[in-house]
């Protein structure tokens, strides 16, 4: 069976976990905590970062080329638009939220409250925090403002670019740190993110010593 590396809140991981779950493929879940820097895992990606995917044959395939990967070899049911144009605008919101959004609010945010304390690299740092705080107001007028103009965020389905948004916002959910009732919008398009199936398996994780709050996992919160 196909073996997944990922670390539960890494929003990277949590993308592929959605993704394989979207289009019906089992895999084993190996939770690897990449500041280890295990040997074994070096070898699979010197970069030593997740997620990793590793088929049957022992193909291996790295961080954001594993869903391009996947609608490769499993294009149904798409995950991105047929249209070339409306594929470049999904695989532009990807990198807002793969790149944009995880370097202004998440790492400031879950990498500084959570990953820091988790792997004793370090005390967080209150200015990050402050920044993360501030940039996700942002990021959620900006989901606002596609959310008011299309039904999902790449367009008329539902695509890549939900699923790397959402999988940004449920990790720093999984902080209490999404100013919700601020967004109605966005807290919409979310609760429909949030109750997809392939969703579910995000909202069991469970960091030891750090418990998601009560309605991390609530579909009606």
């Amino acid at each position: 069976m196909r073996t997944l590396y990922h670390y539960p809140l890494s929003p990277s991981s949590r993308r592929v976990r959605v993704a394989l779950a979207e289009k019906g493929l089992e895999f084993e879940s190996v939770i690897e905590q990449p500041w280890r820097r295990r040997p074994e895992f070096l070898a699979l990606n010197p970069a030593g970062e997740v997620p990793v995917l590793v088929e049957d044959d022992e193909t291996v395939v790295v961080g954001a080329a594993i869903t391009e990967y996947l609608e490769d070899v499993h294009p149904k049911p798409p995950l991105l638009p047929a249209c070339a144009k409306s594929r470049a605008e999904v695989r532009r919101l990807i990198q807002w939220f793969e790149i944009k959004f995880d370097r202004e609010v998440t790492e400031n945010l879950v990498g500084e409250k959570v990953i820091k304390r988790v792997s004793a690299l370090g005390q967080p740092s209150g200015l990050a925090i402050r920044a993360g705080l501030a940039n996700i107001h942002y990021h959620l007028d900006y989901i606002t403002w596609l959310a008011e103009r299309r039904t999902w965020l790449g367009g008329e389905n539902f695509s890549q670019a939900d699923i790397a948004a959402g999988a940004q916002l449920s990790a720093v959910d999984y902080c209490g740190l999404v100013p919700w009732s601020e967004y109605p919008e966005a807290k919409d398009w979310y609760a429909r993110i949030k109750s997809r199936p392939s969703f579910r398996s995000l909202l069991t994780d469970f960091i030891p010593g750090v418990p998601p709050p009560p309605h991390y996992a609530d579909l009606d919160f």
